[in-house]
């Protein structure tokens, strides 16, 4: 914006709503009363979802009203699409007459970093009805405000198509998987069905229990860097291993990851393919390593065949839970039953999953370049 531009108090041109959380008692989830946003986990890109409904709402927000967390964190904004319950952790904005609503959610987007500076609290970041009203907002006519927010709706619609476009990637690869393996649970292609033990090279081995520390040797994979199909090898820290230790950890292009010990029922058999790397990598305790035979099969079937709800069910029949975790051992993975398709099918299957994310690669560097416009265009409209 530039200089010349009037700036007013966003509470002498909006009105906002401080959240208020009714009694647990009106919640349901089966659909009574109005929707019922209390943070950030109801929000979405642009609108929230609906996971909870109550019955006496105690602070309302109207359709179209900007809904703003202001809870830990403090600063993300969803837009509401119905009239809504909203809790402590949600604040609403009803703009006024000078104020175009998209206008002044792509500011709060923009603003949102130094809005987030201004929270406060020792158990989780917080701000009061003062933090918003006293924000101070660029007010261009408000026949340029709508300029402003065309534009910049145009440059985020473009964005979410390009992340769409990645989702369809995923929703296209299980489709076809299914189309090529049929439903694992129910095995409707008549393969013959084999314990994973025999598509082993190796038994499973879980990692080191060393721990990772300050001037590590080596890449060490733990939890935390595995659930998409390759290994994310940028956030590993490093370990120290030497001798017989290290030639028993250390992996191979192609080895299949898993989780195999974790607090999180979710998060248990997420797992990743090591892909080449020009260094020495070695893996956890909290990971198993699964090596298959290359003559039996593709370590890229069986990371889809576990991505898919039937192969998903099969593993978690398997898996065990303590009094602090959830887990699977080496002998319950062993004894999975498994439909075997031929290995040249799974061969053509892994062949279009690598040419999908071939395009996906190159729709991430557009995608790359949309983000860092879209940046641009705040930063030009309101810096």
């Amino acid at each position: 914006m530039k200089d010349e531009l009037n700036y007013e108090l966003l509470a002498d041109v909006a009105q906002v709503i401080m959240g208020q959380s009714p009694p647990s008692s009106t919640y349901n989830t089966v659909g009574k009363g109005l929707p019922f946003y209390q943070g950030k986990t109801d929000f979405g890109d642009m609108y929230p979802t609906p996971r909870v409904y109550c019955t006496e709402p105690s602070r309302i927000a109207e359709a179209g009203d900007i809904l703003i967390s202001v809870r830990a964190p403090v600063g993300p904004t969803n837009v509401s699409q119905e009239r809504s319950c909203i809790g402590r952790g949600i604040s609403a904005i009803r703009v006024g007459k000078k104020l175009d609503r998209d206008f002044l959610l792509y500011f709060l987007r923009f603003y949102e970093p130094e809005l987030a500076k201004a929270g406060t609290g020792s158990t989780f970041t917080a701000i009061a009805r003062e933090d918003l009203e006293t924000i101070k907002l660029p007010l261009p006519p408000l026949t340029e405000q709508k300029r402003i927010a065309s534009l910049l709706a145009r440059a985020d619609r473009l964005r979410q198509l390009r992340r769409t476009a990645h989702d369809l990637g995923d929703a296209l690869l299980q489709s076809v998987f299914l189309e090529m393996f049929g439903e694992p649970s129910v095995n409707d292609k008549g393969w013959d069905v084999v314990k994973l033990s025999e598509a082993f090279a190796i038994k499973p081995q879980i990692g080191t229990p060393n721990p990772a520390h300050n001037g590590g040797k080596y890449l060490v994979v733990r939890v935390g860097e595995i659930g998409s199909k390759k290994v994310d090898l940028e956030s590993s820290q490093r370990i120290t291993l030497d001798g017989k230790e290290l030639e028993r950890f250390r992996l191979k292009t192609g080895d299949f990851l898993l989780a195999r010990a974790i607090g999180s029922e979710d998060h248990l058999g997420k797992a990743s393919i090591l892909q080449d790397v020009n260094e020495v990598v070695v893996f956890d305790s909290h990971v198993m390593r699964l090596r298959f035979n290359p003559k039996i099969m593709s370590p890229v079937f069986f990371w889809h065949w576990l991505k898919s709800d039937g192969g998903r069910a099969r593993f978690m029949q398997r898996a065990g839970r303590t009094a602090v975790q959830f887990n699977v051992n080496t002998e319950q993975i062993a004894d999975i039953n498994i439909p075997l398709p031929p290995l040249s099918l799974q061969e053509e299957f892994a062949g279009m999953v690598t040419r999908v994310e071939s395009l996906r690669g190159r729709m991430g560097e557009s995608t790359r370049q949309v983000d860092g416009l879209f940046e641009s265009l705040l930063a030009e409209s309101f810096g």
